[in-house]
């Protein structure tokens, strides 16, 4: 049987370099970073150096980097500290976020009584600029938390244009850009943002690893209590080896970033042409099709399939061996339609099975052709 693997969006496989340095540190690297002693500092170190290359490739300062376990520990560290130590009354937010943030958030309102303000959408999902401008008129000490790159249909916000409008208004900004840091080149002296989400098994790298950006003199404090690791933002010791391997991700990402662009972009339109030519009566979810306006790592498509054929689709995928998605990999298994679909499909088409293809410089045509094949039998 055939394998591919179209679920990049959930997570990637790691580079080989990736895996080598992981177990070369693992081996070697075994201290404490807060001892003193040689073996401590010699962990110290590395911590270290991967703090500065991975703030030098976002053009910020070391300081400001605070290593975490992935992006769902940075979003509840930014959103729990802002309400809780900076004061933050209102929150500002739209009803396609992660859970991450859409459940802290809810979680807020009800624990600490917060304002909690969803933005309208368009049809497509894009963000309706004159609301949200209305929105941060409020009274109240404001945090705006809108994810860079919506992880299920690939919208991409501009994020500029959101910080230049929160900055006029006197209000923070957290991103999620789970899905955007190691794709696209983020420079946060240009881009006004607060607060950054980051995770490295989106770009290569080892799971249980990410990163908060939290620009200096904020006011943050920590989110889990215990020793003075990581400026005393994140106790904990310092997964050492996932700091390194995610370092090393970053690092290649960005050296090879415009070649696997163009390389995943052209895989990407390719799907779509060869799917739109087998299937033609096949839609595309938000932007998603659209290479500009979202992101070139994914497509979610919407099948015209009879509902009654629709419920086993991706078992049926699974089965040919095709590892695709319906959504979030963090919601797999709920009985739940997708909250992001939900907000922006028509009730007719959420009766129809939508699928989640995602891409990597893995992949190649000969997997697409092989894809649209077997869709091709379902429809």
């Amino acid at each position: 049987m055939k394998s591919v693997y179209f679920d990049n969006a959930a997570t990637t496989p790691m580079r080989d370099e990736v895996v080598k340095v992981v177990s070369e540190v693992m081996k070697s690297n075994f201290g404490n970073p807060s001892s003193s002693h040689s073996y401590g500092r010699s962990s110290k170190a590395l911590v270290e150096k991967s703090r500065k290359t991975i703030a030098s490739r976002l053009n910020v300062s070391a300081g400001e980097i605070i290593f975490t376990s992935g992006g769902t520990e940075a979003d509840n560290l930014v959103l729990n500290s802002a309400v809780k130590d900076l004061g933050v009354t209102h929150i500002i937010t739209t009803k396609i976020e992660h859970h991450a943030v859409l459940h802290t958030v809810e979680k807020l309102q009800n624990a600490c009584n917060i304002a909690l303000s969803f933005v309208d959408l368009k049809t497509n999902g894009e963000l309706n600029y004159n609301h949200f401008e209305e929105l941060l008129k409020s009274d109240k000490k404001t945090l705006v938390s809108l994810m860079h790159i919506n992880n299920e249909i690939g919208n991409i916000l501009d994020i500029k244009r959101v910080a230049d409008l929160c900055k006029d208004y006197d209000v923070l900004f957290h991103t999620d850009a789970v899905q955007s840091v190691g794709h696209y080149n983020i420079d946060l002296q240009d881009v006004k943002i607060d607060f950054l989400a980051a995770s490295a098994h989106k770009f290569h790298g080892p799971k249980g690893v990410g990163f908060a950006f939290i620009r200096k003199n904020s006011g943050l404090k920590p989110l889990i209590i215990g020793g003075e690791q990581e400026r005393g933002l994140r106790a904990g010791t310092e997964s050492i080896h996932n700091i390194v391997g995610m370092e090393t991700a970053l690092i290649k990402a960005y050296d090879n970033l415009e070649e696997e662009v163009n390389y995943i972009k052209a895989l990407k339109h390719y799907f779509i042409e060869a799917l739109l030519n087998a299937i033609p009566e096949v839609k595309f979810n938000g932007l998603s099709s659209d290479t500009e306006k979202s992101t070139y790592t994914l497509v979610n498509v919407c099948m015209p399939i009879p509902p009654q054929n629709a419920a086993m689709l991706l078992f049926q995928l699974d089965l040919k061996g095709i590892a695709c998605s319906s959504g979030s990999a963090c919601q797999s298994g709920s009985s739940k339609k997708s909250h992001v679909l939900t907000e922006i499909l028509n009730e007719e088409d959420l009766q129809k099975p939508s699928i989640r293809f995602s891409f990597s410089k893995f992949n190649t045509k000969e997997e697409v052709d092989y894809v649209i094949g077997v869709l091709k039998t379902f429809s």
